[in-house]
């Protein structure tokens, strides 16, 4: 039976170039995700969008001389074409400058305010002496109260995740200027998180298929108690208040970026020609919503947005929030201020796409921090994509094509070997169904991958190229069953290898797309015409570690 499934993906800030970390966070894992969900026949929905409104953009615009419209814009452009090229199969990727997003968050905004579950505080807020003005929390670092990290920022902590306010800093100081701030009063609209305590930590509770990362992050949070949020600011840039008398300030960046989930449905819906068809997503008791972020963004999704739906009501609370460790690269922590990063449109103007996702895929950072390193790039290419998968598809096409007239061979009757190998890729898909369904995609694919192997290493026991002499029946039932698992395998790995996985359907004679099939075994027809075979990958050249290694740090995209 077919299942609806609501995919909403982080929305990143449109203030400069994807890098790794961020697709290994949460782009990556959550197009496996989708991909693998329309191969079973399910109903899909993935949707994300360029934060415009956050003050990362602003900073950036300042730095740059420019309007933050036009920042916005140009990394936006950007991300289109980098999702294209590293096939991130998005239904809709937006943008928080729409109209219907703020017409979506304003909505937001009132209901809860008309619920009660949004009121007036004045409060004092940083101020620069020297900028001569307020500083939004992206605009204040300092030391973090928590954890003792130095570059904590006043909207949140990266080293400990705790989301705070400006006020909770030690030693803060102005990030364009170095200055100490002054603290004037201001006043705002504050989120009631308070009133969602007990509702959040109830519901948390029943979560006991989330991953140990975000329970146990969420449940520690919310037993040390919540305190209520600013969702207002004092800046020009973003969301307007619909409240007179608020002229001068916006929305929260932090409040209105993640209803773009639910303004990113309606646009979606909209675009389809049926303005009611995302109810279908969030209004359905049975449909699941799986929310892919880094580890960072834990307390957004398990508790604020929570709380926000909560309180607005008739709206589905996310199933699953999948939330991803970081990567680190070359052994060091990621550091974008220090150029110490991979940059996605670096990467893809010099390398395919698959071999990216294959390694981030294999090595995903689902339960703790893992490592990138351009040696392990090279080795896993060669090594694996090559060698295993790509040289077993390669030599059984190219074999067959030549001595087989281009067509998949007529097999004879297996043997307890043949028939135990094509159980085993029967078994394999049904086992990497359950993973993905849980979302254990690292798992999944070496799954994949040792059904590759376990084909090589029945290849040469077999060696059909040997037995067509003597027998060629029994060469030709070898490379059907060789045949009928790079069939499965073509399946399995779409969700993570799209582009070779296609390639590889067209190799084996199939029209269409490989979604076209199905999560399951779809063997070859005896006689099926095949094209000329090419290889799947290519081999890299080891000068490309030390190469590559030396950019690091030196060069931004």
């Amino acid at each position: 039976m077919s299942e609806r499934i609501f995919i909403a993906v982080a929305w990143p800030y449109a203030d400069g170039p994807l890098h790794l970390g961020h697709i290994a966070g949460a782009y990556l894992p959550a197009d496996i995700f989708a991909r693998y969900h329309r191969l079973r026949g399910d109903e899909v929905l993935m949707v994300s969008g360029s934060d415009q409104h956050g003050t990362p953009i602003t900073i950036k615009a300042e730095q740059e001389g420019k309007k933050p419209g036009e920042i916005a814009a140009q990394y936006h452009q950007q991300f289109l074409d980098s999702w294209q090229r590293l096939g991130i199969s998005f239904d809709l990727f937006t943008t928080t400058s729409t109209a219907n997003h703020a017409e979506v968050s304003q909505d937001m905004f009132l209901t809860l305010l008309n619920k009660g579950y949004i009121y007036k505080a004045t409060v004092s807020q940083p101020y620069c002496p020297h900028c001569l003005r307020f500083l939004p929390d992206r605009y204040i670092e300092g030391t973090c109260p928590y954890c003792g990290s130095p570059g904590a920022r006043g909207d949140q902590c990266d080293d400990c995740g705790k989301p705070m306010n400006p006020a909770e800093l030690l030693d803060p100081h102005c990030r364009l200027c170095a200055a100490t701030p002054q603290f004037k009063d201001s006043e705002h609209f504050f989120l009631k998180l308070t009133a969602f305590r007990d509702r959040l930590l109830a519901w948390v509770k029943q979560q006991s298929h989330w991953r140990q990362n975000a329970l146990n992050f969420t449940m520690r949070y919310l037993e040390e108690g919540l305190r209520d949020r600013a969702i207002t600011r004092d800046i020009d840039w973003g969301i307007p208040v619909p409240v007179d008398g608020f002229d001068s300030k916006r929305i929260y960046v932090w409040f209105e970026a993640v209803i773009g989930y639910l303004s990113a449905a309606k646009e979606w819906a909209k675009s389809s020609g049926d303005e009611e068809r995302w109810r279908s997503f969030w209004q359905d008791k049975d449909v699941k919503g799986y929310y892919f972020i880094g580890k960072d963004n834990i307390a957004f999704h398990t508790i604020i947005w929570p709380a926000m739906l909560m309180g607005y009501g008739g709206l589905a609370l996310p199933y699953d929030v999948p939330a991803n460790e970081f990567l680190t690269i070359e052994g060091k922590k990621l550091s974008t201020s220090r150029n110490w990063a991979v940059w996605l449109p670096d990467y893809l103007s010099r390398y395919e796409p698959d071999p990216l996702r294959y390694l981030l895929s294999i090595n995903m950072p689902e339960t703790g921090d893992t490592d990138f390193s351009w040696r392990e790039f090279f080795r896993r290419n060669n090594d694996e994509l090559v060698a295993t998968y790509g040289n077993l598809a390669h030599r059984v096409l190219t074999f067959v094509y030549r001595r087989f007239n281009g067509c998949v061979p007529q097999p004879g009757e297996f043997d307890s070997h043949s028939q135990a190998l094509i159980a085993q890729a029967e078994d394999t898909l049904e086992s990497m169904d359950r993973l993905l369904y849980r979302c254990h995609f690292r798992e999944a694919i070496r799954s994949a991958m040792f059904l590759a192997q376990e084909t090589n290493r029945y290849l040469d026991k077999k060696s059909p190229w040997k037995a067509i002499e003597q027998d060629r029946q029994a060469s030709a039932t070898a490379l059907y069953v060789a045949i009928s698992v790079l069939s499965c395998l073509k399946t399995a790995l779409y969700p993570f290898l799209p582009f070779s996985s296609q390639k590889l359907h067209q190799l084996l004679g199939f029209d269409g797309n490989v979604e076209d099939d199905g999560w399951q075994l779809h063997f070859p027809p005896p006689g099926q015409n095949l094209p000329s075979p090419t290889p799947l990958f290519s081999k890299l050249d080891e000068e490309l570690v030390e190469e590559e290694t030396g950019r690091l740090g030196q060069v931004r995209y």
